[in-house]
């Protein structure tokens, strides 16, 4: 899918030591793109991957069987959630 075309209006300024400006350029370069559209994708990528870390979430295999049989065969409320349960009901009121 096209995605529509944008006017570039936000701005980031970006203070780095000389090496680190060095190694955009020449990362850029050998890319064939521009610092700044090197940087972009680079940090776009890297966010997009940073949301999707803490979007999901992995358990191992022991740990998923567990999650599953809670699901499936939820263990009975204790007296502290019952207790809860009843002063949430006396204290909220549903419309």
């Amino acid at each position: 899918m096209a995605e529509a075309v944008t006017s570039k209006q936000e701005r980031i300024n970006l203070r780095l030591d000389a090496g680190a400006k060095q190694r955009l350029e020449k990362a850029a370069s050998i890319e064939g793109r521009t610092v700044s559209g090197f940087i972009l994708t680079s940090a776009l990528a890297s966010a997009d991957q940073a949301i999707r870390d803490h979007a999901t979430m992995t358990l191992s295999e022991r740990d998923a069987e567990a999650f599953f049989d809670a699901i499936l065969n939820p263990p009975q409320p204790g007296n502290k959630l019952v207790a809860a349960i009843k002063e949430y009901r006396e204290r909220v009121v549903s419309r």
